[in-house]
Protein backbone atom coordinates (compact mmCIF):
# COMPACT_ATOMS: atom_id res chain seq x y z
CA UNK A 1 0.00 0.00 0.00
CA UNK A 2 1.39 3.23 -1.12
CA UNK A 3 2.37 6.27 2.21
CA UNK A 4 1.07 9.46 1.57
CA UNK A 5 3.76 11.87 1.93
CA UNK A 6 4.22 15.63 2.52
CA UNK A 7 7.16 17.27 1.43
CA UNK A 8 8.54 20.84 3.85
CA UNK A 9 10.74 23.10 2.66
CA UNK A 10 12.03 25.49 6.05
CA UNK A 11 13.21 28.47 5.27
CA UNK A 12 14.51 30.92 7.32
CA UNK A 13 15.70 35.03 6.23
CA UNK A 14 18.01 35.76 8.94
CA UNK A 15 21.26 33.10 7.93
CA UNK A 16 24.28 34.30 9.86
CA UNK A 17 25.90 33.50 6.59
CA UNK A 18 23.93 35.08 4.00
CA UNK A 19 20.86 36.75 5.41
CA UNK A 20 18.09 37.00 2.44
CA UNK A 21 19.16 33.64 0.72
CA UNK A 22 15.84 32.20 -0.18
CA UNK A 23 14.98 35.46 -1.77
CA UNK A 24 18.38 35.88 -3.69
CA UNK A 25 17.54 35.55 -7.55
CA UNK A 26 19.13 33.18 -9.87
CA UNK A 27 18.23 33.98 -13.54
CA UNK A 28 15.44 35.57 -12.75
CA UNK A 29 13.72 33.22 -10.23
CA UNK A 30 13.89 33.32 -6.21
CA UNK A 31 16.22 30.25 -4.85
CA UNK A 32 12.72 29.18 -2.60
CA UNK A 33 10.66 28.71 -5.79
CA UNK A 34 13.34 27.06 -7.84
CA UNK A 35 13.22 24.64 -4.78
CA UNK A 36 9.55 24.40 -4.97
CA UNK A 37 9.03 23.52 -8.38
CA UNK A 38 12.14 21.11 -8.75
CA UNK A 39 10.18 19.62 -5.78
CA UNK A 40 6.79 19.76 -7.55
CA UNK A 41 8.24 17.51 -10.34
CA UNK A 42 8.57 14.30 -8.04
CA UNK A 43 5.49 12.24 -8.19
CA UNK A 44 6.03 10.82 -4.75
CA UNK A 45 4.80 13.84 -2.08
CA UNK A 46 1.42 14.53 -2.56
CA UNK A 47 1.49 17.81 -1.01
CA UNK A 48 4.41 20.03 -0.68
CA UNK A 49 4.54 23.56 1.86
CA UNK A 50 7.48 25.54 2.03
CA UNK A 51 7.71 26.74 6.44
CA UNK A 52 9.10 29.97 7.17
CA UNK A 53 9.39 32.89 10.03
CA UNK A 54 9.35 35.83 8.02
CA UNK A 55 7.01 37.66 6.07
CA UNK A 56 8.91 39.14 3.14
CA UNK A 57 9.33 35.07 2.40
CA UNK A 58 5.69 34.13 3.00
CA UNK A 59 4.39 36.31 0.81
CA UNK A 60 6.82 35.97 -1.87
CA UNK A 61 6.17 32.47 -2.24
CA UNK A 62 2.00 33.04 -1.92
CA UNK A 63 2.57 35.66 -4.63
CA UNK A 64 4.65 33.24 -6.90
CA UNK A 65 0.92 30.38 -6.53
CA UNK A 66 2.87 28.19 -3.67
CA UNK A 67 1.73 26.65 -0.45
CA UNK A 68 3.35 28.74 2.64
CA UNK A 69 3.03 28.49 6.46
CA UNK A 70 4.79 30.27 8.83
CA UNK A 71 5.79 28.79 11.84
CA UNK A 72 7.95 30.32 14.97
CA UNK A 73 10.82 32.25 14.78
CA UNK A 74 12.29 29.94 17.76
CA UNK A 75 12.94 26.93 15.93
CA UNK A 76 17.00 26.06 16.54
CA UNK A 77 15.93 23.70 13.48
CA UNK A 78 14.65 23.05 10.05
CA UNK A 79 13.47 19.31 11.90
CA UNK A 80 11.42 21.10 14.63
CA UNK A 81 9.75 24.21 12.19
CA UNK A 82 8.59 20.95 10.37
CA UNK A 83 7.32 19.72 13.37
CA UNK A 84 5.47 22.66 13.71
CA UNK A 85 4.22 22.45 10.42
CA UNK A 86 2.88 18.76 10.98
CA UNK A 87 1.48 19.76 14.46
CA UNK A 88 -1.09 22.09 12.40
CA UNK A 89 -1.99 19.58 9.80
CA UNK A 90 -2.62 17.22 12.64
CA UNK A 91 -6.30 16.49 13.83
CA UNK A 92 -7.02 14.45 16.74
CA UNK A 93 -3.50 13.74 17.45
CA UNK A 94 -3.43 11.93 14.03
CA UNK A 95 -1.08 13.52 11.21
CA UNK A 96 -2.62 12.95 7.32
CA UNK A 97 0.52 11.96 5.91
CA UNK A 98 2.53 9.20 6.75
CA UNK A 99 6.03 9.96 5.43
CA UNK A 100 7.25 13.69 6.00
CA UNK A 101 10.13 14.73 3.60
CA UNK A 102 12.41 17.67 4.71
CA UNK A 103 13.53 19.37 1.70
CA UNK A 104 16.68 21.90 1.74
CA UNK A 105 15.67 25.56 1.11
CA UNK A 106 19.28 25.88 -0.31
CA UNK A 107 19.48 23.53 -3.13
CA UNK A 108 17.70 25.25 -6.03
CA UNK A 109 18.45 22.96 -8.71
CA UNK A 110 17.58 19.36 -6.66
CA UNK A 111 17.10 16.50 -8.84
CA UNK A 112 13.14 14.88 -7.91
CA UNK A 113 14.62 11.69 -8.72
CA UNK A 114 16.68 11.85 -5.08
CA UNK A 115 13.27 12.66 -3.02
CA UNK A 116 11.81 9.79 -5.18
CA UNK A 117 14.72 7.33 -4.17
CA UNK A 118 14.70 8.25 -0.43
CA UNK A 119 10.55 8.00 -0.53
CA UNK A 120 11.12 4.51 -1.92
CA UNK A 121 13.25 3.16 1.65
CA UNK A 122 10.22 3.63 3.50
CA UNK A 123 8.86 0.76 1.18
CA UNK A 124 10.34 -1.24 3.87
CA UNK A 125 8.20 -1.39 7.00
CA UNK A 126 11.05 -1.29 9.23
CA UNK A 127 12.18 1.86 7.69
CA UNK A 128 11.14 4.98 10.29
CA UNK A 129 14.25 7.72 9.05
CA UNK A 130 16.03 8.16 5.36
CA UNK A 131 18.71 10.11 4.38
CA UNK A 132 20.99 9.83 1.13
CA UNK A 133 24.49 9.01 1.30
CA UNK A 134 26.56 9.71 -2.00
CA UNK A 135 30.50 8.10 -2.45
CA UNK A 136 33.32 9.98 -2.31
CA UNK A 137 35.35 10.72 -4.72
CA UNK A 138 37.71 13.56 -3.81
CA UNK A 139 40.55 14.05 -1.04
CA UNK A 140 39.09 17.56 -0.36
CA UNK A 141 35.97 16.73 0.24
CA UNK A 142 37.32 13.60 2.77
CA UNK A 143 39.33 16.11 4.74
CA UNK A 144 36.69 19.10 4.36
CA UNK A 145 35.03 19.30 8.09
CA UNK A 146 31.81 20.66 6.37
CA UNK A 147 31.15 17.79 4.38
CA UNK A 148 29.93 15.14 6.30
CA UNK A 149 30.97 11.86 6.60
CA UNK A 150 28.59 8.74 7.15
CA UNK A 151 29.34 4.97 8.22
CA UNK A 152 27.14 2.80 7.15
CA UNK A 153 26.19 -1.40 8.14
CA UNK A 154 25.71 -4.18 5.56
CA UNK A 155 21.87 -3.45 5.28
CA UNK A 156 22.20 0.40 4.99
CA UNK A 157 21.70 1.64 8.55
CA UNK A 158 23.90 4.53 9.50
CA UNK A 159 26.20 3.68 12.45
CA UNK A 160 28.03 7.22 12.60
CA UNK A 161 28.06 10.18 10.95
CA UNK A 162 31.49 12.43 11.72
CA UNK A 163 33.30 15.61 10.13
CA UNK A 164 36.07 13.62 10.45
CA UNK A 165 37.23 10.75 7.93
CA UNK A 166 35.72 8.08 8.90
CA UNK A 167 36.76 5.10 9.31
CA UNK A 168 40.47 5.46 9.58
CA UNK A 169 42.76 3.15 7.53
CA UNK A 170 45.52 2.08 9.75
CA UNK A 171 48.91 1.73 8.46
CA UNK A 172 48.44 3.58 4.73
CA UNK A 173 48.63 7.01 3.89
CA UNK A 174 46.01 9.53 4.21
CA UNK A 175 46.21 10.77 0.77
CA UNK A 176 46.04 7.18 -0.49
CA UNK A 177 42.64 6.23 1.72
CA UNK A 178 40.44 6.74 -1.54
CA UNK A 179 41.97 3.94 -3.61
CA UNK A 180 41.67 1.10 -0.46
CA UNK A 181 38.26 2.01 0.88
CA UNK A 182 34.69 3.38 0.26
CA UNK A 183 33.84 6.38 2.17
CA UNK A 184 30.59 7.93 1.91
CA UNK A 185 29.28 11.72 2.14
CA UNK A 186 25.88 13.04 3.81
CA UNK A 187 23.48 14.52 1.86
CA UNK A 188 21.30 16.44 4.06
CA UNK A 189 17.70 15.43 2.16
CA UNK A 190 15.92 13.53 5.46
CA UNK A 191 12.62 11.74 5.44
CA UNK A 192 10.89 10.40 8.66
CA UNK A 193 7.44 8.48 9.71
CA UNK A 194 5.01 10.98 10.97
CA UNK A 195 4.89 9.04 14.14
CA UNK A 196 9.00 9.03 14.54
CA UNK A 197 9.31 12.52 14.03
CA UNK A 198 7.34 13.30 17.28
CA UNK A 199 9.28 11.17 19.20
CA UNK A 200 12.53 12.63 18.07
CA UNK A 201 11.40 16.30 18.33
CA UNK A 202 10.85 15.37 22.10
CA UNK A 203 14.83 13.65 22.48
CA UNK A 204 17.46 15.54 24.74
CA UNK A 205 20.57 16.61 23.41
CA UNK A 206 22.89 14.04 22.71
CA UNK A 207 27.07 14.76 23.25
CA UNK A 208 28.32 13.16 20.01
CA UNK A 209 25.43 15.61 18.70
CA UNK A 210 27.24 18.46 20.69
CA UNK A 211 30.92 17.56 19.89
CA UNK A 212 29.83 17.15 16.05
CA UNK A 213 27.54 19.37 15.97
CA UNK A 214 25.35 17.14 13.67
CA UNK A 215 21.59 16.95 14.80
CA UNK A 216 21.17 13.30 13.34
CA UNK A 217 23.58 11.55 15.91
CA UNK A 218 20.88 12.56 18.46
CA UNK A 219 18.57 10.43 17.07
CA UNK A 220 21.23 7.63 16.64
CA UNK A 221 22.23 7.54 20.38
CA UNK A 222 18.80 7.52 21.73
CA UNK A 223 18.16 4.31 19.54
CA UNK A 224 16.94 5.47 16.33
CA UNK A 225 17.72 3.41 13.32
CA UNK A 226 18.60 5.45 10.17
CA UNK A 227 18.46 3.95 7.05
CA UNK A 228 20.70 5.47 4.14
CA UNK A 229 20.32 5.07 0.42
CA UNK A 230 23.14 5.91 -1.86
CA UNK A 231 22.78 8.50 -4.73
CA UNK A 232 25.14 9.01 -7.51
CA UNK A 233 23.63 12.85 -8.12
CA UNK A 234 25.93 15.69 -6.99
CA UNK A 235 24.30 18.21 -5.30
CA UNK A 236 24.90 21.86 -5.11
CA UNK A 237 24.04 23.73 -1.79
CA UNK A 238 24.02 27.40 -1.39
CA UNK A 239 25.90 28.62 2.32
CA UNK A 240 27.49 31.72 1.39
CA UNK A 241 27.12 34.32 -1.32
CA UNK A 242 30.30 32.88 -3.15
CA UNK A 243 28.19 29.64 -4.03
CA UNK A 244 26.22 31.08 -6.36
CA UNK A 245 29.12 30.87 -8.58
CA UNK A 246 28.54 27.01 -8.94
CA UNK A 247 25.13 27.57 -10.32
CA UNK A 248 26.59 29.44 -13.27
CA UNK A 249 26.12 26.42 -15.66
CA UNK A 250 23.35 24.89 -14.10
CA UNK A 251 20.79 28.02 -14.32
Amino acid sequence: MPVSTLGVIPARYASSRFPGKPLVMIDGKSMIMRVYEQTLKTTVLDRVIVSTDDERIFNHVKDCGGEVMMTSEAHMSGTSRIGEVVEHLSFMNHCPYDVIVNIQGDEPFIDPSQIDLIVSLFDNPEVIIGTLIRKIIDQDDLLNPNVVKTVVDNSGKALYFSRSPIPYLRGIPQDAWLDHHDFFRHIGLYAYRSSVLKRILNLPEAPPELAESLEQLRWLYHGFNIHTAITDIETVGIDVPEDLLKLTNNA
